[in-house]
């Protein structure tokens, strides 16, 4: 239970959490980044797959805690019966058997290890006397009254070792013709253990089985299907698409708008002061220029692009401006699509973009963008 919960909580929960991080965290640089068009969508398509995977490491997760984990905390409950005193009633019941089916034996087992014990003394005894009296034959200071207690001795301890001899050959007969009944209650109660442990190996078996279903993702038709959306995906990006994109978007395929031959206008001939050319915060964005048929890609991707304010682009000369400074002009259209800034022709070249560490480099197009 402790092993599927940690395989739970550390293998699957992290790696969900971690997968999930890593794509909300990539998603976000991909989506501010320079990158565009279709190759930005199969881009898109690897943090896609993480989330799918985090989700299926979800599943999996949940898998193990409600199906696994539950299983084995309900077999231990059928299986194993807890005691008022402690342990389990399984395991006594399995000890009092051994020992009810051992106990005739047991006892006789007890005699035979008496007899022999008293078999063995009887001979050390008999081999002291024999001893003693053999010495005492060589000792002429004894007389024949001691001389007879030895021998007496002797004869006495031969008839206890041989009394003793046959009192444990009988009692090792006997074990011998209860052994036979000892095997035959211990082996029933041993199958009956048998029986359990068989019941519990299977079981877990067929469980370890169930934790790898679920841990075997390749398998699963929904992770298959995860990288065959993710292949279909990243070959469905087509580069010249792109290309073509940032031509029209911003390349010489963009909207133009040259300057033109316009009547001159009392309300139009009034000169800046000094004080409004310096006025902080007047300065004109180019945004981008909507152009009919381009979608939500052109508005996230002509933020890229911007343009100092006509104060900051003062200093530098421009060859299409007028000699005559009074005639900077800001003209207002009513098309909410475009904003006109002082005639300039504005020429960025060469516009590179380094993106966060761990993303791939990307450099675009010298970009050409021209405005009136």
């Amino acid at each position: 239970m402790n092993c599927i919960r940690r395989a739970s909580e550390n293998r699957e929960g992290l790696r969900t959490a971690s997968l999930t991080e890593w794509a909300k965290r990539w998603k976000q640089l991909v989506e501010k980044g320079p990158q565009y068009g279709t190759v930005e969508k199969a881009w898109h398509a690897l943090m896609t797959e993480a989330e799918r995977v985090s989700e299926l490491h979800l599943e999996v997760k949940n898998a193990l805690m409600n199906d696994d984990f539950e299983k084995v905390k309900n077999w231990q409950k059928e299986a194993y019966h807890k005691q008022m005193m402690g342990g389990f009633k399984e395991t006594k019941e399995a000890e009092d058997g051994f020992r009810k089916a051992q106990k005739p034996w047991a006892k006789k087992l007890k005699e035979v290890e008496g007899s022999k014990k008293a078999y063995h003394a009887a001979c050390k005894e008999e081999k002291l006397a024999i001893s003693r009296e053999t010495n005492s034959k060589a000792d002429p200071a004894l007389n024949p009254e001691q001389l007879k207690k030895l021998q007496d001795k002797v004869e006495k301890s031969k008839v206890d070792s041989q009394k003793t001899k046959e009192k444990y050959e009988k009692t090792l007969k006997d074990l011998d013709g209860a052994t036979p009944q000892y095997m035959e209650n211990m082996e029933q109660v041993f199958e009956q253990c048998q029986q359990f442990e068989d019941k519990r190996l299977r079981f877990f078996k067929d469980l370890l089985l169930d934790v790898e279903k679920h841990l075997d993702l390749s398998n699963s038709d929904g992770y298959s299907g995860i990288y065959r959306d993710l292949e279909y995906a990243i070959k469905s990006a087509d580069v010249l698409e792109d290309l073509k994109w940032f031509k029209n978007n911003h390349g010489p395929g963009m909207s133009m708008n040259w300057p033109q031959f316009e009547e001159w206008s009392a309300d139009l001939n009034r000169t800046l002061s000094r004080r409004e050319k310096k006025k902080p915060g007047e300065g004109v964005t180019l945004t981008g220029i909507s152009q009919a048929g381009e979608g939500s890609l052109q508005n996230k991707h002509s933020s890229h692009l911007s343009v100092q304010s006509v104060q900051s682009t003062q200093s530098s000369p421009n060859p299409f401006e007028d000699e005559e400074e009074a005639n900077n002009i800001i003209e207002k259209e009513d098309s909410k699509t475009k904003k006109l800034v002082t005639p300039r022709c504005l020429f960025l070249s060469s516009l590179s973009f380094v993106p966060p560490s761990g993303a791939a480099e990307i450099a675009t197009h010298g970009v050409h963008v021209f405005s009136h």
